[in-house]
């Protein structure tokens, strides 16, 4: 493997280490011990459900192709993944809502258990069944842990701003940690143990039913609203009627689509970009860079979300713009750097180039999830959080959806522009998302003022 990739792993971790290291008591939030407790006991189940999760990726596409699909096939299971997380996303979030968000992660966890067991099957329809199931856990791993973690840490009173310290530990051990460790874990179990390909699935189950069993005996139930009078129809009606009357949410949720959206073109775009002529590339140790990556930008996010400013709104504009500028080097580098025409070899310069950008958009990454949870926790209402949650992520799966059904229809460089205009577009979002959220501060300002005309300004 070439010294480039060594060293652009090296200096990531050192930043990692050196952010980690060098917290002051203003980067630290003084908490309590029973929050601590709670904490990690939160961090301990993400952190195996996402374990559960990362171990599957890196081998899906690689057991389908075992299995004798084609490109075609594949595709087509994977767009009943995102479709079946799109149909059924809110009908889960609904019934997590109703009947309860605990009851609803042990559901993620046994949907989850079942898909995995399907990839024993090489029957096509029995793999599209472990598709449509796993579209459905997608679902509730991204909507029911977080909306119980926020009406249990509100129901035993601690601090607000604690929420921020528990989003940015779980995305800097679950999105970045735990994927690093599960990458190198599948790698042992397919190529140093030769187990097969199968075998990732199979670990992944065990994690799941680990931590399924540590909910079932540490954690207590919470609910939306669990009013027997309101059936499914009446909460999406609620949701609906939240988010068109409340520009908040309105702007969060077309924030969240738009990101997301771009991030996972991203995961279907890194490989070609960087190797357009087949060139050798260590695939596992690239995608454990870009974890690390995310890690530097979830300690970031920990530090800014410690201090009272700036606040959420306000930096995040920054950071998409980053990240929109981050996904415009493969255009760039298409026209300033001269392409190469020999097959096979070394990634060449203009793949370098994109390689730290993209490790770039990583680390944005890394920012965006801690940020867009304690968004989520301010303006979304606790009686409908994980149905409105999973109303967000319908126009986020039909964008998935026609992007995997048209890979092949247009130019790698005009999908990275396409996302890289998103990228901007949620950054204009968020800077009005930032002026309306400031309105009461002002409004109330403006009233103290009227009563005491030397009164200091709200501070943020």
């Amino acid at each position: 493997m070439e010294l480039f990739y060594f060293v652009v792993f090296g200096a990531l971790g050192a930043v990692v280490a050196a952010l980690e290291l060098s917290k002051t008591s203003k980067d630290r939030i003084n908490t309590s011990p029973a929050f601590n407790s709670f904490k990690n006991n939160y961090l301990l189940v993400y952190s195996l459900m996402m374990a559960g999760d990362w171990l599957q990726g890196p081998y899906v596409y690689y057991l389908y192709s075992t299995y004798g699909f084609g490109k075609g096939e594949i595709g087509q299971l994977f767009i009943a993944g995102f479709g079946s997380s799109m149909l059924f996303g809110t009908i889960v979030g609904s019934l997590a809502d109703k009947q309860g968000r605990r009851r609803a992660c042990v559901t993620y966890c046994i949907t989850y258990i079942l898909s995995c067991i399907t990839k024993h099957s090489p029957e096509y329809k029995v793999l599209m069944i472990g598709r449509v199931l796993g579209g459905i856990a997608t679902s509730l791993l991204f909507s029911a842990f977080e909306s119980w973690l926020v009406a249990e840490h509100n129901k035993r009173g601690f601090e607000q701003q604690w929420l921020s310290l528990i989003f940015s530990k779980a995305i800097f051990l679950g999105n970045g940690l735990i994927a690093i460790l599960s990458g190198l874990f599948g790698n042992l179990l397919v190529d140093s143990l030769s187990l097969g390909p199968v075998a990732p699935f199979d670990a992944a189950a065990c994690f799941l039913a680990i931590g399924m069993a540590i909910i079932l005996s540490s954690w207590t139930e919470n609910y939306g609203d669990a009013s027997e009078n309101k059936d499914l129809l009446t909460q999406f009606r609620g949701a609906a009627v939240a988010i068109t009357s409340d520009e908040k949410i309105a702007l969060l949720g077309a924030i969240q689509s738009l990101f997301e959206g771009s991030m996972y073109t991203f995961v279907f775009l890194w490989t070609p970009a960087l190797s357009p002529n087949d060139e050798e590339i260590p695939h596992g140790f690239i995608f454990a860079t870009f974890m690390l990556a995310s890690m530097l930008g979830s300690s970031l996010a920990s530090r800014l979300m410690a201090r009272s400013s700036p606040r959420v709104e306000s930096y995040m504009q920054i950071v998409f713009v980053i990240s929109s500028v981050s996904l415009v080097l493969p255009i760039l580098t298409n026209f300033l750097v001269a392409p190469s025409k020999v097959k096979g070899g070394r990634i060449s310069f203009a793949g370098c180039l994109q390689l730290l950008g993209f490790c770039t958009f990583e680390a944005c990454v890394g920012i965006f999830w801690p940020s867009i949870m304690k968004m989520r926790s301010q303006y979304i209402p606790e009686e409908a959080r994980s149905t409105i949650m999973n109303f967000f992520r319908i126009p986020l799966n039909i964008f998935v959806c026609i992007v995997l059904y048209n890979v092949n229809a247009f130019p790698i460089t005009v999908m990275f522009g396409m996302c890289s205009i998103f990228l901007f577009v949620a950054s204009i979002l968020q800077r009005r998302l930032m002026v309306i959220s400031d309105k009461p501060k002002m409004e109330s300002w403006t009233a103290m003022t009227e009563r005491d005309p030397e009164a200091e300004p709200l501070n943020d």
